[in-house]
């Protein structure tokens, strides 16, 4: 089968990069001749566009402009479908770069589109207020009144979701990473939605575990993702775990604040900032964590840090948002707790480190729950499956 793939980034960084860049080996390794098509783009100093084909793309200033109507996009892909002629298109993330300039291309092609965020429902992809609240208004003059947008970018955001709107019949399928995720854009009006839950590659088990008992964090520095509640209850659980250490692995807008803070704590000596890693070099430093925590405040669609925790043999205690309660089972593979509740996240972090044999349990069992439940080639399949059903689809209309 010819596959197109086409996300707005095409380097090694963000979890939506990196699962196209999987799908993409797990299907040539499957004998099918897939190619990805991305922006330029690059969101992370030192990275390198993976692409086999490209357009324009940029993170500067103009790119409220271009992820609108980028013209670049629509004469590459034009030319793309020409040469290639693929018998199934698969989307990922768009409206960030190659924008819904791509969309009336699709109208004859077999084409789903899996969205990593919120950005069919939401300008900013999240579906959170500034002050961390849900959103419950739906996108439009509410995004301007709530601040969520400048002026400036609020009138041509509305200029993409009319642009969105407009051509979104381009799509057969839409393709949401969680149950949480399917019922929060079939409210909003989007469908037809399967759910196929993100793939994990495997690895082999971590060393069993060894003081000092670590937390670990991966993940963007920025408020939605909730850092700042684990640095106070990782402050918190050290008073009773003295020897207690964080490592915190990312990059992002809050990382000064976040700094401050932990100083503020008296915990700057034991967090580890790590930086942005590439994920190999992350799992190694993560071999030794107790215990990873995932704190965001917002309902994420999936949790890909959750599941590489789970495979690599880590407990995890989420906040119990999003697709989070359908990757952790409570009490199980880990601990779920309310989102910014600093007590709760403080009681669970104790339980697991003053009992390495809970932890080491916990991590066991979820390694087990995440092989079974979230492998690649369990995901690879389940895409060959809609990809052979919307090419049927096609070929009876």
């Amino acid at each position: 089968m010819k596959i197109l793939l086409i996300n707005d980034y095409g380097t090694a960084t963000g979890g939506a990069e990196l699962q196209m860049l999987s799908l993409r080996q797990n299907l040539r390794d499957r004998g099918h001749d897939v190619r990805l098509f991305s922006s330029r783009a690059i969101q992370v100093a030192g990275s390198h566009c993976l692409s086999d084909y490209s357009c324009f793309g940029t993170t500067t200033r103009w790119q409220v402009v271009s992820q609108t109507a980028n013209f670049s996009a629509y004469l590459s892909l034009r030319h793309i479908l020409h040469e290639f002629r693929p018998d199934v298109v698969h989307v990922r993330m768009f409206m960030w770069q190659l924008s819904p300039l791509i969309l009336p291309l699709l109208k004859e092609v077999p084409c789903l589109y899996q969205t990593a965020v919120y950005k069919a429902v939401c300008p900013v992809g999240t579906k959170l207020l500034p002050d961390g609240r849900p959103c419950k208004a739906a996108a439009g003059i509410a995004c301007l009144r709530d601040r969520c947008l400048t002026p400036q970018s609020w009138a041509v955001l509305m200029v993409q979701r009319q642009l969105w709107q407009r051509w979104q019949s381009a799509f057969d399928l839409v393709v949401a990473l969680s149950y949480g995720m399917k019922a929060k854009l079939e409210k909003e009006g989007i469908g037809p939605i399967e759910v196929v839950h993100n793939g994990v590659p495997a690895r082999s088990m971590r060393s069993p575990l060894a003081n000092p008992p670590t937390v670990a964090f991966a993940g963007r520095l920025v408020s939605e993702k909730g850092v700042n509640v684990l640095l106070r209850a990782f402050a918190r659980a050290k008073a009773q775990v003295p020897k207690a250490q964080l490592i915190v692995a990312g990059r992002g807008s809050e990382e000064d604040a976040l700094r401050a803070l932990a100083a503020e704590l008296g915990i700057a000596s034991d967090v580890t900032w790590l930086g942005h890693l590439p994920r190999s070099e992350m799992e190694k430093h993560f071999d030794s964590a107790w215990v990873q925590v995932v704190p965001s405040l917002w309902s994420e669609p999936f949790g890909n840090v959750t599941t590489e925790a789970m495979i690599r043999g880590t407990s995890v205690i989420a906040s119990a948002v999003g697709a989070q309660p359908e990757i952790v089972i409570d009490g199980i593979t880990g601990f779920l707790v309310p989102p910014l509740d600093v007590d709760a996240l403080t009681a669970a972090l104790l339980r697991l480190l003053l009992n390495p044999g809970l932890a080491e349990r916990m991590g066991q069992v979820g390694r087990q729950y995440a092989l079974t439940h979230f492998s690649e080639d369990r995901c690879t399949e389940r895409f060959l499956k809609i990809y052979q059903k919307l090419r049927q689809k096609h070929q009876f209309n």
